[in-house]
């Protein structure tokens, strides 16, 4: 959906590329045209259309349309950019590796380094055909036997991808795999400084303790999504399959389990809670939308792969520090004016709670 509070503008168009139409907010359609009838001319010649994709609380992504021609563009946030965080060659380099495993992925089209063209960097991937289940509006007319199945199918992807060999996939160098596990807390603790703008009580207790209790990783090297949840998969439900994994931004070399316990916070800290209903992170998922709890996600994830899944109360405990980072710098965002679509105003209300569970998670290793 496009943001026309956001400064929704016509363009007039850029003499020796396609006409276009009404941009929304983080694209300037002028440029975007001109630099396609350059690079994809399967989309010059058209009127150019963009509609920013509703869902996307980090990078932004977009559907272009160009006669029958169809696309997705993703780019970084605007403004307030945290280092390393929104890397578009990192997102276009891992969907293109993982093309040829039975990891679903959008196929990748095009990658733009030049911020000039549109204001930052950018991709293309195809758009894939299915549905982003992101509350319970979607969710609840399932009903329970396909609410399960879609779990199900979710966990064996995941175990799918960390399956998967990244010297196999040209993926040997994504990432510095020994002492991730202590990185992830370092490099969270250094997002939450740039993303500080009220008091956060509980929230370096929490780095402490967390950097003190690091364990000892036995799954290193494995491909890691970074952000795994049901609502960055594109899913069908007749038959139930996962069409796509998106919002591969913090994808790197690492500790699977980082994974799970990310999954878990969504799903069982997040997902029952009370308030999960209507929030945008929260909404739509774990025990109380319905859903099998945690457990039974695990259970499926350990019986489909090959990783010692073990104790997770530490990996959940760092999967609350680092959404209550995220939340935290997405809140920030939005204090600026620098959000696109609903919700975020509520975002920030998850910080605090996570923070609590996540100290609770940390204690009981």
């Amino acid at each position: 959906m496009t943001d026309p509070a956001a400064g929704a503008r016509p363009h007039a168009g850029t003499p020796g590329a396609p006409p276009v139409g009404v941009a929304p907010k983080g694209l300037d359609l002028d440029r975007l045209a001109g630099y396609l009838s350059d690079h994809r001319p399967e989309l010059a010649g058209e009127p150019l259309t963009a509609t920013l994709i509703a869902g996307g609380r980090s990078n932004l992504t977009y559907l272009l349309r160009a006669g029958d021609h169809e696309v997705v563009l993703r780019r970084p946030p605007l403004g307030h950019v945290l280092a390393t965080a929104h890397d578009m060659a990192r997102e276009f380099r891992v969907i293109s590796a993982l093309a040829p495993t039975a990891v679903p992925v959008p196929a990748a089209v095009h990658l733009c380094a030049d911020a000039e063209v549109i204001g930052a960097p950018f991709y293309l991937m195809e758009r894939v055909p299915g549905e982003v289940f992101r509350g319970r509006a979607q969710t609840d007319p399932l009903g329970e036997a396909r609410r399960r199945e879609l779990t199900m199918a979710m966990m064996d992807t995941l175990a799918t991808l960390h399956a998967v060999d990244p010297a196999e996939v040209g993926l040997a160098d994504f990432g510095r795999f020994d002492g991730y596990l202590a990185r992830q807390v370092r490099r969270w603790a250094g997002q939450l400084d740039r993303s500080r703008s009220r008091p956060l009580p509980g929230i370096d207790e929490l780095r402490d303790l967390l950097a003190g209790t690091v364990p000892e990783s036995a799954n290193a090297g494995r491909i890691v999504h970074g952000d795994y949840r049901l609502d960055n998969l594109l899913a069908t439900v007749d038959p139930v399959s996962v069409r796509a994994v998106l919002d591969w931004e913090m994808a790197t070399l690492g500790d699977p389990l980082a994974d799970l316990g990310l999954l878990l916070t969504y799903w069982d800290v997040l997902g029952d809670s009370a308030l999960a209903a209507g929030n945008p992170v929260a909404d739509g998922v774990g025990p109380r939308a319905g859903f099998p709890a945690g457990a039974e996600l695990i259970e499926r994830y350990a019986g489909r792969g090959d990783v010692d899944v073990g104790p997770l109360h530490w990996h959940v405990a760092l999967g609350c520090f680092k959404l209550a980072v995220i939340c935290e710098g997405i809140h920030y965002r939005h204090t600026l004016g620098q959000t696109l679509g609903a919700g975020f105003d509520r975002i920030g209300e998850l910080v605090a709670p996570l923070v609590e569970r996540g100290l609770r998670e940390v204690r009981e290793t």
